[in-house]
């Protein structure tokens, strides 16, 4: 995983299993000892990054203020993003394949159904109440996206990028 993890990152999807395989150091053969087609390995993968994506976003969620729990996940995202690069561009590959299944995408969002409750739970009052909840977690994500590529950009102003993002995405959905 972690050698598809980076030529995808890396390549793209167009990538081939051969060269996922030499980088992980087994044959295209062997590739295929483990993973039946390369849509399977590019689903496995998906599910797997979502689900450590999850893990460094949620854990230690702080109880009640709905507030102080969605600034733990944003940072936590952030945090992510920042420590996991090659994973969020192998992600942000995947994310977009045509390779991918629905039973795959529900999988790998079942880790994240607690978050949804919050941004619905947060949403009540706000200007996003009528919206779709799929409208705003990817609002929230494009929003979080923003952040990640203005902190890579000057990260001497980390700090200020993730507060002033954060406040924006609280702003719009509350």
């Amino acid at each position: 995983m972690a050698a598809a993890i980076r030529i995808i990152a890396q390549q793209g999807l167009g990538a081939s299993t051969a060269s996922i395989g030499k980088a992980a150091g087994v044959s295209n053969g062997a590739l295929f000892t483990y993973f039946e087609t390369k849509a399977d390995l590019l689903n496995q993968l998906y599910v797997e990054l979502k689900h450590r994506m999850a893990a460094m976003t949620t854990v230690d969620l702080p109880e009640g203020d709905p507030r102080e729990q969605l600034q733990h996940v944003w940072y936590g995202l952030l945090r992510w993003a920042d420590e996991q690069r090659l994973e969020r561009q192998a992600l942000a590959q995947l994310s977009v394949s045509k390779d991918l299944t629905d039973p795959s995408r529900n999988i790998a969002s079942e880790p994240f159904a607690h978050v949804e409750a919050l941004l619905d739970r947060c949403r009540i009052g706000g200007p996003m109440h009528n919206a779709s909840l799929t409208f705003v977690g990817a609002l929230v994500m494009a929003m979080a996206d923003a952040t990640i590529n203005s902190i890579a950009d000057d990260p001497a102003a980390a700090e200020r990028h993730a507060a002033i993002g954060f406040d924006a995405m609280w702003r719009a959905i509350t």
